[in-house]
């Protein structure tokens, strides 16, 4: 099975009112204005998304109001986390009749299964759906490690075409790729390791901060495309202190309150997640505003991209 998944998918926010209900309206606003920012496909309903906050029919209909939104311009990905596996398979297929063109799977919520397990999970979503996959580990949020070993034994999927590496250890680009060749599209799935893991051969960035900063978020990639290190090193070090807020256990509070802060969504989230208050909320204030306050010139690093595309012809 082949796809062409590569750049920056935002794991995307789903926006609600005040009385936590959904606000489908804002969130096909949100995705339209990051597919003018330039991104290259979206990811619905992951960890950032809150995913696992939101009824079945409230899942449903985030994808449904995104798939009308980008009307086949970008891929649409949605996020499979729940807790059994006929649940995952059931929404899979459902996900596949709304529109979307690939799955993001994870392995079953709360119980933290074993190998046999995991793969087991993995294999029986992909024969009950015709869509593609990008295979999610995550085993420092969730607790479960799929290593590179477990992914050269899932090769002989053809519909698992992607894997997005959250492990915190930028080693694993290297192990995939000397263990499984060019088998997978990898991503990058740790918002400040984003760079590392790109030089180590990642095609693809999975990001939460895109959601706050997507212009920026292009242009880091971007300029990692053209090999142009030392600017994209000045983007990456001015947006690490904020991509440093993607690997806290509060990622979803942080990016949300960014997002608002530079008025691009609301910060509310859907509870137990609460707003952010007292020294926290000051904390997390300072760094978001600090950032904004020091934002790069986009206009003139764009400038800097279409001189070296220029001069490449």
């Amino acid at each position: 099975m082949q796809v062409d998944w590569q750049g920056v998918f935002p794991a995307a926010t789903t926006l609600f009112h005040p009385d936590q209900s959904l606000d489908l309206d804002s969130t096909r606003r949100h995705v339209e204005m990051m597919i003018e920012a330039g991104i290259h496909g979206i990811i619905m309903l992951g960890t950032v998304g809150e995913n696992c906050s939101l009824e079945y029919d409230e899942k449903l209909a985030v994808l449904t109001a995104t798939v009308d939104q980008v009307q086949g311009r970008i891929p649409v990905l949605t996020g499979v986390a729940e807790c059994t596996t006929s649940l995952a398979c059931r929404f899979s297929v459902d996900a596949e009749q709304i529109g979307c063109d690939g799955l993001m799977l994870l392995p079953a919520m709360v119980y933290k299964s074993d190998t046999r397990e995991t793969m087991y999970h993995f294999r029986q979503v992909a024969d009950n759906c015709g869509l593609p996959i990008l295979c999610y580990n995550n085993p420092v949020a969730y607790g479960v490690d799929i290593t590179p070993e477990m992914f050269a034994e899932l090769a002989d999927v053809s519909s698992f075409v992607a894997i997005k590496e959250s492990s915190e250890d930028v080693r694993r680009i290297t192990d995939l790729r000397n263990l499984c060749g060019d088998r997978y599209i990898l991503f990058a799935g740790v918002d400040d390791l984003a760079l590392e893991a790109i030089l180590m051969g990642a095609t693809g960035w999975v990001s939460g901060l895109v959601n706050a900063f997507p212009r920026e978020n292009w242009l880091l990639w971007e300029l990692a495309q053209r090999n142009l290190l030392a600017k994209a090193l000045e983007i990456y070090r001015w947006y690490m202190p904020l991509l440093h807020l993607d690997t806290d256990v509060k990622l979803v509070q942080y990016i949300k309150l960014a997002q608002s802060e530079c008025g691009l969504g609301s910060e509310l989230t859907r509870t137990p997640r609460l707003p952010l208050v007292g020294e926290e909320r000051g904390r997390i204030l300072g760094i978001i505003r600090h950032g904004i306050s020091n934002r790069p010139d986009v206009e003139a690093y764009t400038k800097t991209i279409l001189a070296y595309d220029q001069a490449q012809k």
